[in-house]
């Protein structure tokens, strides 16, 4: 059967994983730290995990490499999005009782009704398909150069840029974060990358964390006084090792487990929660540490605080997908 929906998709690409791997259900929710009952609706399409930790643990499990669980998590969030997309109207029920029919009208008043109908349908779509073409038909961010100083972003056509989109609104958005000195791929595609960038983004611009370009965002890009310059994954496992002393080898696999050692990555929960930087402290947990987005984004202090958790009973227990995957792994640090 073909894939027809993201849920579709995204159960299909967990069935692949699942069939290389050759493990069962059971095993392999063992091993990622969710029941296998859990797994087969997953797997079969019939419910999409809130959370992606679950869904990166069994990538993991299953063997996944750094491009499939990239493809895994996009899969994951066009999936998750679509659980809040309104169902279609349900088919009109031949039981439910029918107005009567209306009179019937004379020949040549239907005949005429008709006529008009046709050409009045065949301008508004005429009209409907030149406005479409006025807005997105340009190739080249120079086409959409039409408002304010030539800035796209700011061109009739880019009225928000969002998630799920590609044209070339996002390629100025990806573009322009670029020149904000931060990894991002520009290729038009508005996807998990593009979001955790965005997010990161607004929080060191001051603004609030929406994932969603607007006016504000626009003018911060613009402005260009943001700078996304953080630590490599060379530095940020090097103070990992200073700070957990104790157990820095697993320190450093829970941390590019959870982030791929990115200072910046941003992780959104369904339910309206996010986890924040190397160690992917959740919001929660920011709130009980005093902290804040910003300062969960400075590798140093998102470190030391991981830590603090660490020590409550010196063990991972605040990162359970990524513990589990450790400890079923044989290979628990994962390339980015």
């Amino acid at each position: 059967m073909i894939a027809t929906t993201q849920t579709d998709k995204f159960a299909a690409y967990l069935r692949m994983l699942k069939d290389r791997s050759g493990r069962g259900f059971d095993r392999l929710g063992k091993q990622a730290g969710v029941s296998g009952s859990s797994l087969h609706r997953y797997c079969s399409g019939l419910s999409v995990p809130s959370d992606y930790r679950v869904v990166h643990s069994f990538g993991k499990v299953c063997g996944a490499s750094a491009d499939e669980l990239r493809e895994l998590h996009q899969l994951w969030a066009l999936a998750d999005a679509e659980r809040d997309t309104p169902p279609p109207a349900a088919p009109h029920d031949p039981a439910e009782p029918q107005n009567p029919p209306a009179p019937a009208e004379p020949k040549l008043r239907r005949w005429l009704t008709s006529r008009y109908a046709v050409v009045a349908a065949a301008a508004v779509v005429l009209l409907a398909g030149g406005l479409v073409w006025f807005l997105r038909a340009p190739s080249s961010a120079e086409g959409l150069s039409t408002a304010d100083g030539g800035r796209v972003l700011f061109s009739a056509a880019c009225p928000t840029v969002n998630m799920g989109e590609h044209d070339e609104c996002v390629n100025e958005v990806q573009t322009l974060l670029s020149k904000a000195h931060t990894t991002i791929s520009v290729d038009s595609d508005f996807g998990p990358e593009t979001l955790r960038r965005v997010t990161a983004f607004q929080v060191l611009s001051g603004l609030p964390p929406k994932g969603i370009v607007d006016t504000a965002t626009k003018q911060a890009l613009y402005a260009g006084r943001t700078n996304m310059t953080t630590w490599t994954p060379q530095q940020v496992e090097q103070k990992i090792r200073e700070v957990f002393t104790e157990d820095p080898d697993t320190a450093v696999a829970i941390a590019r487990c959870a982030s791929f050692l990115d200072p910046l990555y941003v992780l959104p929960n369904s339910n309206g929660s996010r986890n924040w930087g190397v160690f992917q402290i959740s919001d929660y947990r920011l709130q009980q540490q005093g902290g804040t987005p910003l300062k969960a984004f400075d590798p140093a202090w998102n470190i030391e605080a991981a830590h603090k958790l660490w020590a409550v009973d010196h063990d991972f227990h605040d990162w359970p997908s990524c513990q589990a995957a450790l400890t079923s792994s044989p290979n628990p640090s994962p390339s980015r």
